[in-house]
């Protein structure tokens, strides 16, 4: 493992954040912590959950909710696939 101190690793952050994402190990020394620089995968249902309070049956009942409001408007005829180009759409709203 490759330990830097947080001034090392604060003038070459980038290339330490490359070299953890492509497997190095590389850890910061905090006192007499090592803490690693590690990828994570991060879920909406994760993010939901860490910073909203969230709990699993909430998400499961919003989704829910979402669902049947869709299938509704889709039913209602308020609803369409759309089946064009997104890039020439939203460049000729930008005009």
């Amino acid at each position: 493992m490759t330990t830097l101190s947080p001034t090392k690793a604060r003038a070459n952050l980038t290339s330490w954040l490359k070299a953890a994402v492509e497997g190095e190990d590389v850890g910061i020394l905090y006192g007499d912590h090592v803490v690693a620089l590690r990828p994570v995968v991060v879920e909406s249902a994760d993010y939901a959950l860490r910073e909203y309070g969230a709990t699993a049956e909430d998400l499961r009942r919003t989704a829910a909710k979402a669902h049947d409001e869709i299938e509704k408007d889709r039913k209602a005829g308020r609803l369409h696939r759309f089946e064009g180009d997104i890039e020439q759409l939203l460049a000729d709203q930008a005009h």
